[in-house]
């Protein structure tokens, strides 16, 4: 009598589809990480991106609340040194000296007290010279930055703001010992005892530059009064 054959596989079929299988996982788990990899990439890049358009928004809420009249001695209404640009700028309750700076590759933002007395903003611009970025005030806004440039549109012309032409548009003017949170656009400037102020700049162009990037923003000034 003949015995029946059992069907079945092999040892070799077996380990032959084994291999197959643990290919087709390996080549399934490299196409999950690549999507995973560009997911997180993307995702980062809209973060930074966010974030960027944040802060550019920040800066131009500032340049646009410039005070025209903060004539305070040794207090422009807004100067650049390389290093810093410091800004007289309005609020609800009087006014803020706000620093922007750039050190080892960030991007900082720090704003002062708001006062409406002149001392108190010269006291705020003097110490706006000592910051050293580490102040609890200071906000981190971007990294990564390797330059940054500020320059002035006057006379159909832009200007470096470190040049002559530039920095030698805000001499102060002396002013009462207090200067007022608000003042309607018709009244009259304080009176000056020296030569008057050069008028400010029609726009500010911001420039900074990243090791892979450039990124260029003009923003016409509407200074408060």
């Amino acid at each position: 009598m003949r015995r029946s054959r059992v069907n079945g596989f092999t040892l070799v079929e077996v380990l032959v589809a084994l291999l197959i299988m643990a290919v087709l996982a390996a080549l399934s788990w490299r196409g999950v990480d690549a999507m995973v990899a560009s997911r997180d990439a993307t995702s980062q890049a809209l973060d930074r991106s966010t974030r960027l358009n944040t802060v550019i928004t920040q800066w131009q809420q500032d340049l646009e609340a410039l005070y025209d009249r903060a004539d305070v001695p040794g207090v422009p209404t807004i100067s650049f040194d390389g290093q810093s640009v410091r800004l007289v700028r309005t609020a609800p309750e009087g006014l803020r000296l706000v620093t922007w700076a750039l050190r080892s590759g960030t991007w900082q933002r720090h704003v002062s007290p708001v006062t409406t007395l002149a001392s108190a903003l010269q006291e705020h611009w003097l110490r706006s010279q000592q910051l050293q970025g580490s102040e609890i005030e200071q906000l981190t806004l971007l990294d990564g930055l390797i330059e940054w440039q500020i320059y002035y549109f006057r006379g159909n012309a832009w200007s470096n703001a470190q040049s002559g032409a530039g920095a030698a548009a805000l001499a102060p003017s002396p002013v009462p010992a207090s200067v007022p949170a608000s003042a309607p656009a018709s009244a009259p400037a304080p009176s000056a005892a020296g030569p008057a102020a050069e008028p400010l700049p029609s726009a500010v162009r911001l420039l900074l530059r990243w090791q892979d990037k450039t990124l260029t923003r003009d923003i016409a000034l509407v200074p408060q009064s």
